[in-house]
């Protein structure tokens, strides 16, 4: 069994369609229906000397029959007024007051079966109806036209609860449509944040050392070998990196861990070393402080999303100053412990020179990538130029140990 969809605007217009089709068959269904009522009441119950009054005023009545689809309310007292003088009139004016009542408010249908019981008390006054009572001939109008207001007002509200059960359908239809673009445009961002933070510190990497093997083509070939195998690696990987990126983003469960289909987890705080030394190996002077800085491991305590967010801001910082300010050292400070809070810093100067050998361009939207998964883990995120300096400062909760576990010791290198 196929599912078809059925749009808003086209189920809207087939609606619309539908109603003029009724609009056109309505009208000639009624007449053609009272006609023969009308026929059957005159041939039926009319005396002789009252032959021609009705056959004249049944004749009127089932001409103004097709215009009750456009003047309800006229057409329908008009039928009403001919009740008094011919009972021929009364199928055309009866039906007249259930349209009436179906299409009208409640006040303009009381007012038109007002007009029709008026009309019918006033003919039973002066033709009344042969073997019945004037009485019970006023308690059958009565009875008669309360059922018609009634049967019309009880369509009109069902027709109601089916259009705003409709429309209920219909705007359900549309939130569903706009949740579903929220979400694909939040993966959208989800994944060029990922592949920002994984990619952009290794291809920083890989354009430093084809930037020197470009600059100093004359290096002994040893030099040009060990940059070229550097190059090599960090191709592969960046490979292997976006396809752990890759396998995360398919994970679809907010409780499953954050492993690739290889079981390589995702780089946390105490990867922090190997990060700063692949900057080191690529020329830049890093330094690292702070009684949080990951020596010995990762600090017991610390939320594994906690120490993610840690290491892409600091890969964020070093990403930077490589591009920005190649040459330059680095100030890197991770301190912080439970209950207080983690504090990271990323301070370099800012350059002075021209970028001859490196030329990395950058789209501007790392930090706000950044920020936003601040935001997303509870932290902030705040960056200044100051007294030629550039600082990234970072800042994220670390709830308390339950054993009481202390971080560790200051690192200096």
């Amino acid at each position: 069994m196929h599912a078809v969809y059925v749009s808003p605007v086209t189920a809207a217009a087939r609606q619309d369609s539908g109603s003029r089709r009724h609009t056109r068959v309505e009208p000639v269904v009624w007449t053609c229906a009272m006609a023969v009522l009308v026929g059957a009441t005159v041939w039926g119950g009319s005396p002789t000397s009252y032959l021609g009054l009705d056959i004249a005023v049944g004749a009127v009545s089932v001409a103004l029959v097709p215009l009750l689809a456009r003047w309800p309310v006229p057409v329908a007292v008009l039928l009403s007024v001919l009740c008094a003088v011919s009972p021929a009139a009364t199928p055309p004016a009866t039906m007249a007051a259930l349209i009436v009542a179906r299409w009208q408010r409640l006040g303009v249908a009381v007012s038109v079966a007002g007009t029709g019981i008026a009309a019918h008390l006033i003919r039973g006054a002066w033709r009344p109806v042969s073997g019945l009572p004037y009485g019970w001939w006023v308690v059958l109008v009565l009875v008669a036209y309360a059922a018609l207001v009634g049967w019309g007002t009880l369509i009109r509200a069902n027709q109601a609860l089916i259009s705003s059960l409709r429309e209920r359908a219909e705007r359900a239809e549309a939130d569903q449509a706009r949740r579903v673009a929220e979400a694909r445009a939040a993966e959208r961002a989800r994944i060029a944040r990922e592949m920002h933070d994984v990619l952009a510190h290794r291809l920083s990497l890989l354009a430093t050392y084809s930037g020197a093997l470009a600059y100093r083509p004359d290096a002994p070939p040893e030099q040009l070998s060990r940059a070229a195998d550097v190059v090599r690696s960090g191709v592969h990987q960046a490979l292997d990196e976006l396809r752990e990126v890759i396998g995360v983003l398919r994970d679809d469960s907010e409780t499953a861990p954050d492993l690739t289909a290889g079981g390589s987890p995702l780089p946390g705080l105490a990867d922090l070393p190997e990060l700063v030394e692949e900057s080191r190996a690529a020329g830049t002077r890093v330094s690292v402080t702070g009684g949080a800085w990951p020596a010995d491991g990762e600090p017991a305590g610390l939320p594994d999303a906690a120490g993610r967010t840690v290491y892409r801001v600091v890969q964020e910082g070093l990403t930077n100053a490589r591009k920005h300010a190649p040459g330059e050292p680095v100030q890197v400070m991770v301190d912080g412990g439970p209950g207080a809070g983690l504090d990271v810093s990323v301070v370099n100067r800012l350059s002075s020179v021209p970028r001859a050998v490196v030329s990395v361009p950058g789209a501007g939207t790392g930090l706000i990538g950044l920020t936003e998964r601040l935001e997303l883990a509870g932290g902030a995120l705040e960056w200044r130029c100051s007294d030629g300096e550039f600082r990234l400062h970072a800042w994220l909760p670390w709830p308390e140990a339950a054993d009481g576990t202390e971080p560790g010791a200051t690192v200096t290198g």
